[in-house]
């Protein structure tokens, strides 16, 4: 029995190359056999680690007098345009340089900007002037920040907005340490869908305000429907899709979003549905 494995030269295997392949023997055992004899000895370095979190932890300095005063300066002598321009001219850049120029600019824009603000590159915002940004928030790359004219949106404090996410950021609060995990979604508003003699993106909409309380995590790729509440401490599971609200510190996953346990339980207790009814 033979196995193609293109891989097998950069490993050091001898056989015989036929198509800029190596033509491995996997001496009469089934390929997941033979690739458990080449899996490489654990070692320390692979092995699971404990280490301390360093966003949550990471000391905020008040941002420098100059800062501050460069945006004062920009708001007093620049039409808003100018400013949204000026931002989409760092918006990219990786230095340090363009960070700090990001949130000089976004002070100007923003309701509020507390200090130590991270800005991430490809960070887009619409209607910005409804945002109130709190202390050390990070905002990841190519996260979108949807806003609205009459809307508002608050993130509190040491929020963590990973990279890609999207909000809807109609009436949006968002706690002090949240994690928001990678590619997470937060819709505010749906279509009536009526009457149904009109195209669905052309009915009225329902704004519903969404709220994810303190200390809760929001886990990659998940989606948070219009309405839904997220109590303080809860735990929103990797891709999960929540269509009503989570009680606090209660573990939530799957499609639609369940409950698993309570986060002062052991994973492996049993509780029912009806026990976090009863907690609600």
């Amino acid at each position: 029995m033979k196995y193609w494995d293109y891989r097998a030269r950069l490993r050091g295997d001898r056989g015989r190359v036929v198509n800029g392949c190596t033509q491995v023997s996997l001496d009469g055992k089934t390929p997941v056999e033979w690739m458990e004899t080449r899996r490489m000895p654990a070692t320390p370095d692979s092995e699971s680690r404990i280490v301390p979190a360093l966003h949550g932890n990471r000391r905020i300095e008040p941002d420098p007098g100059f800062e501050r005063g460069l945006s004062a300066h920009l708001l007093a002598t620049c039409a808003r345009h100018t400013l949204i321009e000026l931002y989409a001219r760092f918006t990219h850049g990786e230095s340090d340089f363009d960070q700090r120029m990001r949130r000089v600019v976004l002070r100007t824009l923003v309701r509020s900007l507390g200090h130590g603000v991270l800005v991430g590159r490809g960070v887009l915002f619409t209607h910005p002037e409804t945002f109130e940004i709190g202390d050390g928030v990070y905002l990841g790359d190519q996260a979108v920040l949807q806003g609205r004219a009459e809307g508002k949106c608050v993130i509190g404090e040491r929020a963590w907005i990973g990279p890609q996410s999207f909000l809807d950021a109609r009436d949006l609060v968002v706690g002090e340490y949240v994690g928001w995990g990678p590619g997470a979604r937060v819709l505010g508003s749906t279509h009536i869908g009526l009457p149904i003699a009109l195209p669905i993106i052309q009915t009225e909409l329902e704004i519903r305000p969404v709220r994810v309380g303190p200390w809760a995590d929001i886990g990659v790729n998940a989606v948070l429907l219009p309405g839904v509440t997220i109590g303080p401490g809860a735990i929103v599971g990797a891709g999960a899709v929540v269509t009503q609200d989570v009680p606090p510190f209660a573990v939530v996953a799957g499609v639609p979003a369940r409950f698993l346990r309570w986060r002062e339980k052991a994973p492996g207790a049993a509780q029912s549905v009806e026990d976090a009814d009863a907690r609600r």
